[in-house]
């Protein structure tokens, strides 16, 4: 008689979903391609900025930090912080690195392909299920 000395183990699977980065859907400086979004940003970029971060969920008067600390700051931490969120939420691929360096020289550019991109992004999307139907005629009796 055989002795079994080891028993059977559960196997456990862990399913892992890998996000596929992406770029931008516009470019830095494609302002042509929403033209209200790159006026108000231009004309107004306090009040742009404020509604952007609300638009991404941020608290509306987020960028409103920054604006009262002053530009000075070489890399700008609240924008550096929503452009890295953009990012991260809709797996866009980037580095802090790149972030800072657009923000320095295109600080308004980067705001608006920010709300471009977030624009871009909360648009519902419709799906159009058409079938035929047959409707029967009704039969005229004569």
């Amino acid at each position: 008689m055989t002795a079994i000395n080891v028993q059977p183990m559960p196997v456990t699977t862990q399913a892992v979903t890998v996000l596929q980065k992406t770029d931008w859907s516009t470019g830095v400086c494609d302002c042509c391609d929403d033209l209200g979004i790159c006026c108000f940003g231009f004309w107004c970029l306090p009040c742009f900025m404020c509604k952007t971060a609300d638009d991404f969920g941020e608290c509306l008067c987020l960028p409103l930090l920054e604006i009262l600390a002053g530009y000075g700051v070489p890399c700008p931490p609240i924008s550096m912080a929503m452009r890295s969120g953009v990012r991260e939420r809709y797996g866009i691929q980037g580095s802090i690195c790149n972030d800072c360096c657009i923000l320095c020289w295109c600080y308004n550019c980067a705001w608006c392909q920010m709300s471009r991109e977030i624009k871009k992004r909360k648009q519902p999307i419709t799906i159009v299920n058409a079938q035929a139907i047959t409707i029967p005629h009704a039969q005229l009796h004569t």
